[in-house]
């Protein structure tokens, strides 16, 4: 695997701004998102219902780029990480982290041995189809793979510093409508009990030197957000980005 550029710039102090795609599955959207100079795309998979034959030609239209391939899978299971990274993905967010066990089962589905459990497939995608050292092999995949842990629940904010201790994991990522809906209070992100979660989700990440991640509707709250330390965003989703144009154009002309 060749060097995440993404992760050394965070490990390094940096901060990466990115995108998410939820819609548009083209052979085109990769290299749109790359020339508009988004340094990582997060294809989702929890909420679009696309397959993995999608993500296989979404990641592969990516590779082009400088961009980095991300993915969203649904859930914490083996068979969803592991097939994901086999695919091509170069990071993977999982959703709805809970607890520490939670956080030891995704290193260990990503990594390969002897830091997980990982299963071999080398000369596939994931290589970009290279023959080559298999020890050397390993070591880069374990090395360059990106892994964000979505803190979105209440339990995810109590147990934020023992998920942030397990090694293995780069961010955490606030799914901020989630953590509002587990907080009894949807959408209320200026409600002072969802400013201490996300306060309680910064602290954990930089007291395990770890990096803390969320999704940004616009500019001025992407701005807000570094500030507070956050140091990797997503700009918004194709979803949004695309009909918040096209509504101001519209709009602009019919006035």
């Amino acid at each position: 695997m060749k060097e995440n550029p993404v992760k050394k710039k965070i490990q390094q102090g940096g901060v990466s701004i990115g995108t998410m795609v939820f819609e548009f599955n083209t052979t085109g959207i990769a290299r749109i998102v790359a020339e508009a100079g988004a340094e990582f795309v997060v294809f989702d998979m929890e909420h679009t219902g696309w397959s993995f034959e999608t993500l296989k030609m979404l990641f592969a239209t990516t590779y082009g780029t400088a961009t980095v391939p991300m993915v969203r899978v649904p859930a914490t299971e083996y068979h969803l990480i592991s097939r994901a990274l086999d695919a091509g993905a170069r990071g993977i967010m999982v959703p709805m982290v809970q607890t520490e066990a939670q956080a030891r089962k995704i290193v260990d589905s990503a990594k390969y041995p002897p830091v997980g459990h990982r299963g071999a497939a080398f000369g596939v995608a994931h290589d970009n189809y290279t023959g080559g050292d298999i020890v050397e092999k390993i070591t880069s995949a374990n090395r360059e793979g990106l892994i964000l842990a979505q803190i979105e629940t209440a339990q995810g904010v109590d147990n934020a510093d023992a998920i942030a201790a397990i090694e293995g994991i780069d961010v955490l990522w606030i799914g901020h409508f989630d953590l509002s809906n587990s907080l009894g209070i949807p959408g209320q992100f200026d409600n002072p009990r969802f400013k201490e979660a996300v306060e309680r989700v910064l602290a954990a990440a930089r007291k395990h030197d770890k990096v803390a991640g969320y999704m940004a509707s616009d500019v001025a709250t992407g701005q807000r957000l570094l500030q507070q330390g956050f140091r990797i965003l997503a700009y918004g989703g194709d979803v949004t980005l695309y009909q918040n144009a096209l509504r101001e154009g519209v709009a602009a002309l019919k006035g």
